[in-house]
């Protein structure tokens, strides 16, 4: 897969912050697909030697039977600490380099993390979708920002995020009596069809098959 667009890393927060401004123009929260959904990737991170170095991993299913078409790993250097709200600038490097090794393109692609579900409205889902110009949706594990009413307990059920005044995504349950997860729109995807394709990436446990097999994938020593 290209990459076409890039910019410079930054090594600090006040630059991370001056390019998340500039990009939050950019992210689209409507449905814009170029073409028919038939691949769903998920990405994900982990780190080796004390965090210096990033692990990312991308799988790429068939949808809408969720069979793995193709995975890759890639690892480089750490080059931003860790900070929550400025993950994507320490993960997306090496998440680029794993998405330049896969030969299938997905259609839609599904972030273990935030996509507008954050301070700034760019969390690593939108990101991601910005420099890839592909679909992609944020499916956190954890809280972030944002207030929602009681959830039911059963799969399906799902109460929206709320932050500001704005919804900016939507707590799902995707298993009875299993905690939820929260989605968010990346870029190019609305948060209905977001809250679809979670859906119908979680046909067995919590996480979609997406960024459950990516996650093994990033853990694995």
């Amino acid at each position: 897969m290209k990459i076409n667009q890039h910019h410079a890393w930054p090594a600090t927060v006040e630059e991370a912050i001056v390019i998340q401004e500039q990009l939050r123009s950019q992210v689209i929260t409507q449905d814009k697909f170029k073409e028919p959904v038939q691949y769903v990737a998920g990405v994900d991170m982990g780190f080796e030697a004390d965090g210096t170095i990033s692990r990312a991993a991308v799988a790429v299913l068939s949808f809408p039977d969720l069979q793995v078409i193709e995975t890759t790993l890639a690892h480089r250097p750490t080059t931003f600490p860790y900070i929550p709200g400025f993950l994507s600038f320490r993960e997306i490097p090496a998440v680029l380099d794993a998405l330049e090794k896969i030969k299938t393109t997905p259609n839609i692609i599904l972030c273990d993390g935030q996509g507008i579900a954050h301070p700034r409205r760019l969390g690593i889902a939108c990101h991601l979708g910005i420099l890839i110009d592909i679909p992609t949706i944020g499916v956190a594990k954890s809280l972030l920002i944002g207030k929602h009413e009681e959830l039911p307990e059963t799969r399906g059920s799902w109460q929206p995020l709320i932050h500001r005044g704005e919804t900016i995504g939507a707590v799902l349950r995707t298993r009875t009596k299993v905690k939820p997860v929260y989605v968010s729109s990346g870029n190019r995807v609305s948060l209905p069809t977001a809250i679809d394709y979670v859906l119908r990436c979680t046909p067995k446990y919590r996480l979609p098959e997406t960024t459950r097999i990516a996650d093994k994938l990033a853990s694995a020593r």
